[in-house]
């Protein structure tokens, strides 16, 4: 095991490391980080049996994108050195790089069905926007500016996963941080040291947090003048000396087999609480430090929150996908795909789908460049689609269920049933379909369960509904990128008619 006591500095010399491995990644993660499940340290997460089958898919990332043949879809050339990297660190300088980095997440994506949210493509592209605009970090101070280029370039460089906690937690909603009953509920500075800062608290939620190399540490919730020290935007490894994981219940855990639970096996990401107790965190990877304004304008006043969203709704759209293919083929099996009433609603599945991946592409056909050369996706179409995607997603869950009726609940107790001389002969007689044979249909079914009705599947239905925040607050976004202007001008037109 490789325990390391402090952060490497955010420099690198020599230029990219080669791409990294799926074999690397995993033996990374045996790096004394702190992981608690059930009371308990977690030995190694790669090995753990809550988190091995997602460190696996995991693995399968840096595997598909440091694959030859997928050099052109998964990295992009360096620009100081010309050698292959993550396209998901590629600031974009035209729509044609816009597109690139879409279709990388798309690839990555697949690898999971949309169901791994927080793949190492969506932290990189928040610092892919920090990097484009430092002079919003440049407010609190130059150095920051600096701080947040160089560790950019480290993370792209060394092909890094980062994961962020950005949001309090849920103590009491109804005062500030800084009124809160202790000072270190929330995350936030404690106090200055030589060469740095002690942070101290708890924050939310570091989704994959397990399962990467770096923490980002900030808040995205408003912040009032008197939560200075809350308004902070750090970054950690995920060994640091006092940083604590508190996974939510690991789902793998409650499973036997993939054939029962092939998802949950595979894909569950995990969710974390974070708990710091006195973590020093060196000026170099200090970007915002008691700070309201820059705390706050790092969100808007860069392309962070687009191009990270835009992994996001790219990840969402191959998550429709699968929805609709998984629907396409339990309609087959239960023999009702031609029927009237059934296309009807597959038909408004494929319309909500379809407006997701429309409006995703709308981002890029729509994005705008900025004085410096860097685009921007166009903001009032992503916030437009996040704004229904907590009210689309529960209306197309429902529709599946309507469709499949008892069929994912009428199922054999595990495949052991399949398996004993017992049961073998009513499974085969009474599980299969008119297309297929009894463990074909069985397969087909706990996918479904797997997807919309496990644990894992209910999580997923949460994990969309507040995926942007609450409704609320994403329709605001959409509030203030609406073009109101040009609407307005057009009454005012009507008006002076006569």
């Amino acid at each position: 095991m490789t325990v390391l006591t402090e952060a490497p500095p955010a420099t690198t010399t020599g230029g990219p490391r080669p791409l990294r491995t799926g074999a690397e990644f995993l033996a990374s993660l045996d790096d004394g980080r702190v992981v608690m499940v059930d009371g308990q340290r977690v030995a190694n997460v790669a090995t753990h049996p809550a988190f091995a089958g997602a460190a696996q898919s995991a693995a399968r990332l840096f595997d598909i994108a440091a694959d030859p043949a997928m050099r052109e879809r998964m990295t992009y050339p360096c620009p100081e050195t010309g050698r292959p990297i993550l396209r998901a660190y590629q600031i974009p300088r035209s729509h044609a790089d816009l597109r690139a980095k879409r279709l990388a997440s798309e690839t990555w994506s697949e690898v999971s069905y949309g169901l791994i949210g927080r793949t190492p493509d969506h932290v990189a592209g928040f610092f892919c926007g920090y990097a484009a605009v430092p002079e919003v970090f440049a407010a609190g101070g130059e150095r920051f500016a600096g701080n947040v280029v160089r560790f950019y370039e480290y993370l792209r460089d060394n092909h890094q996963w980062v994961t962020y906690a950005i949001v309090p937690p849920q103590i009491d909603r109804s005062k500030p941080a800084h009124r809160q009953s202790d000072p270190t509920l929330h995350a936030g500075v404690v106090r200055e040291v030589e060469g740095g800062i002690i942070v101290s608290g708890a924050q939310q939620l570091a989704t994959a947090g397990v399962f990467s190399d770096w923490l980002y540490l900030s808040c995205i919730h408003p912040l009032q003048p008197g939560d200075e020290n809350y308004a902070i935007g750090v970054a950690m490894r995920m060994n640091a000396p006092g940083l604590r994981l508190y996974p939510r219940r690991p789902f793998a855990l409650q499973v036997d087999n993939a054939f029962d639970n092939p998802l949950t096996s595979r894909f569950d990401e995990s969710d974390c609480f974070v708990v710091l107790d006195e973590v020093f965190i060196p000026w170099e990877h200090v970007f915002i430090h008691r700070n309201l304004e820059v705390c706050r304008d790092q969100w808007w006043k860069t392309p962070a929150h687009a191009y990270g969203n835009l992994q996001a709704q790219a990840r969402y759209v191959t998550k429709l996908r699968f929805m609709m293919g998984l629907a396409k083929r339990m309609n087959e099996a239960t023999g009702n795909d031609a029927v009237p009433p059934v296309q009807v609603q597959m038909g408004e599945l494929a319309a909500l789908a379809q407006t997701v991946e429309t409006m995703l592409e709308a981002q890029e056909t729509r994005a705008t460049i900025d004085a410096n050369g860097v685009v921007w996706p166009c903001r009032a179409s992503l916030y437009a689609v996040m704004a229904l995607q907590s009210e689309m997603n529960p209306r197309m869950i429902d529709i599946m269920r309507e469709m499949t009726g008892a069929a994912m609940i009428s199922l054999p107790s595990s495949v052991k049933d399949l398996d004993s001389p017992e049961t073998a002969a009513d499974m085969e007689r009474y599980m299969r379909s008119g297309v297929s044979g009894a463990r074909d249909r069985i397969a087909l079914m706990r996918l479904a369960w797997d997807f919309i009705g496990s644990d894992f599947g209910n999580r997923h239905q949460q994990y969309e509904k507040f995926y942007g925040g609450a409704s609320h607050l994403v329709k605001q976004n959409m509030y203030r990128n609406y073009d109101f202007r040009r609407a307005t001008g057009l009454v005012d037109s009507a008006l002076a008619l006569g």
